[in-house]
């Protein structure tokens, strides 16, 4: 007889799903920032969706742990195309590849840059992405659920 429950998610998933899709969505975002030669900032919007996304896919229930995790996640996505665009932008014209373009920056001049280069499009792109990761995240998408018979 089948059991009624439903899986438990197995937590090594949430890592294994949400880190290569953070990377590669950065990765993807600093790509088109560069060629477009914009930065781009609905991407951040994009990401938010991404996260929230593969942690639905991991199996994570909506809730205060994947708001804040798809939160995180977001945040960080934008992090890091910001660092990657920085040092893109930085290290090619020294002639550094893209790894060491990315490791030799610091912190404090990614920051800065970061700063120079997101006017107020991206940094409202930035505030409504981490809006809509804690909005989905949450579980508030919209749907009406019917509810269940006791």
């Amino acid at each position: 007889m089948p059991s009624s429950e439903t899986p438990r998610p197995q937590r090594w998933l949430i890592p294994a799903l949400l880190l290569p899709g953070m990377a590669l969505l950065a990765l993807l975002w600093t790509m088109l920032a560069l060629q477009l030669q914009r930065q781009c900032g609905w991407m951040a919007v994009v990401g938010a969706v991404d996260a929230v996304l593969l942690l639905r896919l991991s199996g994570m229930a909506p809730g205060m742990a994947r708001t804040l995790l798809a939160v995180l996640a977001t945040a960080a996505t934008i992090a890091l195309t910001n660092w990657g665009i920085a040092a893109m932008q930085i290290g090619a014209p020294m002639g550094l590849g893209p790894l060491d373009a990315l490791l030799k920056m610091g912190p404090a001049l990614a920051w800065q840059l970061a700063q120079l280069a997101n006017g107020v499009p991206e940094r409202l792109w930035s505030l409504a992405a981490l809006a809509v990761a804690a909005l989905l995240g949450a579980g508030l998408s919209g749907r009406r659920r019917a509810p269940s018979a006791r």
